[in-house]
């Protein structure tokens, strides 16, 4: 067997069938489900995939691995379930998994990384630092696994790397109450991280932060050339640092959220001519 795909899911109904139809060239597509409430699993078995499921969420680092695990194939193609690969990138990667007779598989790298165009808004985002946006996902199995973060996870992979220039297309929002659910999500495993690494930060920081993310993303990268929703992406990603930095503020503090006493009950209590 060449080439696995794996995907790790959890309610991708809406994007599940069109992400496994893009990798028909594949040997077999693993998806690892962790929890899912509506119609994923099933669509994901009739669209063709092996599915298996998971009882717990370790996070996205771990759970990658876990799907690494079920594949069978020499190569290994790693894909979220809101992306597409091209079907110019499905040549490069049969052309470089499958290499003509005669040619010299010693200038064959064993990992690859993709480039990847992303939508936010309607809107194809050249700029803002989406793009460019080449990312390893294509590695030969035995070679590589994925860091153990809780998100943003990466490949972990030593040797020679190569590039294949056809695109996987990135959906990575259907709405902006999509956006702001993942941005609430994993900036709490981002935090949950930081305060385990021993990280901490103080109100004026998380200011700080917010305001250096938007001048990195809008200015910097150049998002504003991607129009208006240039303007909103950099303003999330500012709040996406806001959630993260404040929720690890709070770890830190071990802030108890039950409201003290008021005070004029307080007051009621230590005054004898009350009792």
């Amino acid at each position: 067997m060449r080439l696995s795909v794996t995907i790790i899911t959890k309610n991708e109904a809406a994007h599940i069938i069109d992400c496994i139809h893009s990798v028909a060239f594949a040997d077999e597509v693993i998806v690892l489900d962790s929890g899912s409430t509506d119609d994923t699993c099933a669509l994901a078995e009739q669209a063709g995939a092996k599915v298996f499921k998971s009882a717990d969420w370790p996070g996205f680092g771990p759970q990658k691995n876990r799907a690494l695990d079920y594949a069978q194939g020499e190569w290994v193609l790693s894909l979220d379930a809101d992306e597409r690969i091209s079907s110019e990138l499905a040549q490069q990667i049969l052309a470089v998994i499958n290499p003509t007779t005669g040619s010299d598989n010693r200038d064959i790298p064993d990992a690859y990384e993709l480039s990847r165009m992303s939508c936010y808004g309607g809107r194809w985002m050249q700029y803002s630092g989406w793009r460019p946006d080449f990312i390893l996902r294509l590695f030969r199995r035995t070679q590589a696994r994925f860091s153990d973060d809780l998100v943003h996870e990466s490949v972990q992979f030593k040797g020679r790397v190569g590039q294949l220039q056809g695109v996987i297309y990135h959906y990575p929002y259907d709405s902006v109450e999509t956006h702001i659910k993942k941005m609430d999500h994993y900036s709490t495993a981002a935090a949950q991280s930081l305060w385990a690494r021993g990280r901490k930060i103080s109100v004026v920081g998380i200011l700080l932060k917010m305001f250096w993310t938007f001048v990195r993303v809008y200015i910097i990268r150049r998002g504003f050339l991607d129009g208006k929703q240039g303007l909103i992406l950099a303003l999330m990603a500012a709040t996406g640092n806001m959630y993260r930095y404040s929720k690890l503020w709070f770890l830190q503090n071990d802030v108890d959220w039950q409201p003290p006493m008021p005070t004029h009950e307080t007051n009621k209590q230590k005054d004898p001519d009350t009792l």
